[in-house]
């Protein structure tokens, strides 16, 4: 996995631009909402979400990764950890490493929406009553803290490398920002690509103003892990739904 070279930033800033302004572009040309009445009202919706995570990615790069770090290394060296204990080659590791951190984001997910501490900071994602792309960004510090501080012990028993991280964390960015961006696809290509990964159609549900709904759909990158442990919900007509909450 090492020469993959997963965790070089320049390259990952790169394709991020890219996707961002890839989206941008796909919401300006066909909507799914029109959320904005003046396009000045949309520029400072964007800039203020997209500081909010250029803040909290600061904040991670300078507190957090170095401790990621030392911990993928320390396991590895001690063999410690479920993929450490099993002797696979580079990417079926990667590809389970991938999964177990696509589970625990899963349940980290849903601890946020049962745990009223969690609550106070994740609502913050929630309460964007205009949800599109820079709402993928929209988090407060302190569930970012929260998050970087529990996966350090998530990091350890799984015995991930740094490079199996990184390959999880590109593969989670790009989906977030796409299932949170103003947009739709086609109902059939949206059903299949469902079976897969996170839609738009579906993560709309999630951000419902309907506490309910809310609660549903807890799933980041790969989507079974709702109709597994049955929180999926599909609402038929997407465009009645009212984003925000109701707090």
């Amino acid at each position: 996995m090492t020469e993959l070279s997963f965790s070089t930033p320049g390259w990952r800033a790169v394709l991020a631009v890219g996707l961002l302004t890839a989206l941008l572009a796909w919401e300006t040309a066909q909507p799914f909402f029109t959320l904005f009445g003046r396009a000045g009202d949309r520029a400072r919706h964007g800039v203020r979400n997209l500081a909010l995570g250029a803040l909290n990615a600061a904040i991670v790069a300078l507190l957090f990764a170095g401790a990621w770090l030392a911990v993928t290394q320390w396991a590895a060296a001690h063999r410690f950890g479920i993929l450490n204990g099993l002797e696979l080659p580079p990417w079926p590791r990667a590809t389970l490493a991938v999964l177990m951190l696509d589970g625990w984001m899963y349940f980290w997910h849903w601890l946020n929406h049962q745990v009223p501490l969690f609550w106070r900071f994740h609502r913050l994602h929630h309460a964007d009553r205009a949800m599109d792309v820079t709402t993928a960004s929209r988090f407060h510090t302190g569930e970012i803290v929260l998050s970087s501080i529990f996966r350090l012990p998530v990091l350890l028993l799984l015995g991930c490398r740094i490079e199996e991280l990184a390959l999880y964390e590109l593969l989670l960015f790009a989906v977030v920002q796409f299932h949170h961006a103003n947009i739709a696809l086609p109902a059939r290509l949206d059903r299949w690509l469902r079976l897969l990964i996170v839609t738009p159609s579906v993560h709309k549900v999630h951000h419902s103003v309907v506490r309910a709904e809310c609660d549903s759909n807890f799933s980041s990158l790969f989507s079974w892990w709702d109709p597994l442990f049955r929180t999926q919900r599909i609402v038929r007509d997407p465009q009645r739904i009212v984003f925000g909450i109701g707090e």
